[in-house]
């Protein structure tokens, strides 16, 4: 499950105002395994693609026509200088600013299916596994296909802007960015690569008690931040951690996001059973934007920096 659908589907189960921080976090992630790859036919005009799914699908040789259903990816396609060829985003595509003025066709666990193939697209970005065997056969049926990322720690987000720089004809844009992210990517890790592991806990929301597992990208980001996080051996991407394993793992820092904990007060904001952590008495409990952690898309990097800054002030 992606953390846009953990989200989603959290948020229909809390409260009220739960739901107003669990929203702030939307992001999408990916649900297969593969690394995207092109092989073309110029006599026909078109192109074999193989997405991060490791599924194969067939695109015009030149795409100037994308709709994206991820705010990660449609950050990704201004960032490689690919925005002219963007027609469609959804709802909660919010940056940069122009992306607010793209027209939208929903969100991606509802997408407006007639808005979408109204807008005549030739590839439909996702990076979500939800429904899509289902959404793919309705754009199949269209004629249009369905790409699929799958970024799951840092390397892969580099991988995935390289992909969609190939996949939208500006490989070399796509790569110039890539180069420019790990050189601060780099330089983060050198800082506190000497500095002792801080024991983290990443909450994702408070009540039930969601964290990052192994296989999310956040995980990943932690270690390279100088953090070990505490659940970094629990299996799945989001986790429901239970209260005495969170109280059992005695954190020395809780890093949440702004859009979960909306300012509040440490005793309304972290679990109870964290509340007696090394983290709380020691008061590192750390908000960081939540688009920066819950979109992975460039601005992924700007989120390790914060993090490695709050884990290790000394070393900046």
């Amino acid at each position: 499950m992606s953390f846009h659908n953990f989200v989603v589907s959290a948020a229909r189960s809390v409260r009220p105002g739960l739901v107003l921080c669990l929203v702030a976090l939307l992001l999408l992630g990916g649900g297969c395994k593969g690394r995207g790859t092109l092989a073309t036919d110029p006599v026909a005009g078109t192109r074999e693609v193989t997405d991060e799914g490791g599924r194969k699908l067939v695109v015009a040789q030149k795409v100037d026509r994308v709709v994206s259903l991820a705010p990660s990816l449609t950050e990704i396609v201004f960032a490689i200088g690919a925005q002219d060829q963007l027609v469609g985003d959804t709802s909660y595509c919010d940056y940069p600013e122009a992306a607010k003025k793209i027209a939208k066709v929903g969100d991606t666990i509802r997408p407006n299916i007639e808005a979408i193939v109204a807008l005549h697209p030739q590839v439909v970005l996702v990076s979500t596994s939800s429904q899509l065997e289902e959404f793919t056969q309705q754009m199949r049926d269209q004629r249009i296909a369905v790409y699929v990322t799958d970024p799951k720690d840092l390397d892969g987000l580099f991988r995935t802007i390289v992909n969609v720089g190939d996949l939208l004809g500006v490989r070399a844009n796509a790569v110039q960015v890539v180069e420019k992210l790990r050189v601060r990517s780099n330089a983060v890790e050198a800082k506190v690569k000497d500095k002792p592991p801080v024991k983290v806990f990443f909450q994702v929301s408070r009540e039930p008690l969601y964290t990052a597992g192994r296989d999310s990208y956040l995980t990943d980001l932690m270690r390279r931040a100088g953090g070990d996080s505490v659940t970094a051996k629990v299996p799945g991407a989001w986790p429901n951690f239970s209260a005495e394993a969170a109280l059992a793992a005695r954190p020395e820092a809780i890093i949440m996001t702004t859009g979960d904990s909306m300012g509040g007060k440490i005793n309304s904001i972290v679990a109870e059973s964290l509340l007696k952590s090394p983290a709380v008495e020691n008061k590192r409990v750390y908000e960081i934007n939540g688009d920066l952690l819950s979109r992975p898309g460039p601005r992924l990097v700007d989120g390790l920096e914060q993090m490695a800054r709050v884990l290790h002030p000394d070393a900046f």
